[in-house]
């Protein structure tokens, strides 16, 4: 970490201060958050929320309710959350019979055993990668990993290391070890960490970052590095 980057701890520190207490915006059951997950695509809060209304008012999004609903009045639901509503209405249908079948309807409940185990048995829903079944794990207080949000993993590696990888995987594994040995290793503080570091990355961290606009600037690596660059082709 370079010299004048900032610790985890005062990352998120200045975060809070800018966008107060987080909560998140996504169910926190690892079944209604699979449900919720496909309700919108391309996957984001903003669509997932519209098409989870949608769902909640038109059918619901119990077991048997998707289970008994048919496929057209589940399509016509999920349609407010964007693209593929057919394809989400079939994911739903799936996941709900998988719920059913292997764990009796109650996924949260089913979810026992060493953490290998469970987050392999999540990576089988559809569409849910490490990043997806970390969130899962923590949300749902099964454990206080370090979970890291999937669309913005580069937020810590650019403030405390300037770049962050072009494998996301790599990307991902290093924002992981910050917040593993930044975050002490409980529920909040992890929840914490997570919707912070999601805040920001939406909002001013993004792929194209609002430097100018950000409160970690002075002590962000990346930062640092744009300046530099800048002052070497003056």
């Amino acid at each position: 970490m370079p010299k004048h980057a900032l610790t985890v701890a005062a990352v998120l520190d200045r975060l809070e201060a800018v966008y107060g207490p987080q909560e998140p915006a996504f169910p926190t059951d690892p079944y209604l958050f699979l449900i919720w997950w496909h309700c919108g695509y391309p996957a984001s809060d903003l669509r997932c929320r519209k098409g989870w209304e949608s769902l909640r008012r038109a059918v619901g999004a119990g077991v048997a309710e998707l289970l008994g609903a048919p496929m057209a009045k589940l399509t016509e639901a999920l349609k407010p959350g964007g693209m593929v509503p057919e394809l989400r209405a079939m994911r739903l249908k799936e996941i709900a019979a998988r719920v059913k079948q292997e764990y009796g309807g109650d996924l949260r409940g089913g979810l026992k055993g060493p953490m290998t185990e469970i987050r392999r048995a999540l990576k089988r829903f559809p569409n849910i990668a490490d990043p997806g079944a970390d969130r899962m794990i923590l949300f749902a207080g099964i454990a206080p990993i370090a979970a890291i949000p999937s669309n913005c993993p580069h937020v810590l590696v650019r403030i405390q290391q300037g770049l962050e990888r072009e494998n996301y995987g790599v990307t991902y594994r290093a924002a992981q070890h910050a917040v593993e040995t930044g975050v002490p290793e409980t529920l909040d503080a992890r929840w914490r960490a997570f919707l912070l570091l999601k805040r920001h990355g939406q909002e001013i961290c993004k792929t194209r970052p609002l430097c100018e606009k950000c409160v970690l600037s002075g002590g962000c690596a990346y930062f640092a590095g744009k300046h530099r660059g800048r002052a070497a082709k003056s």
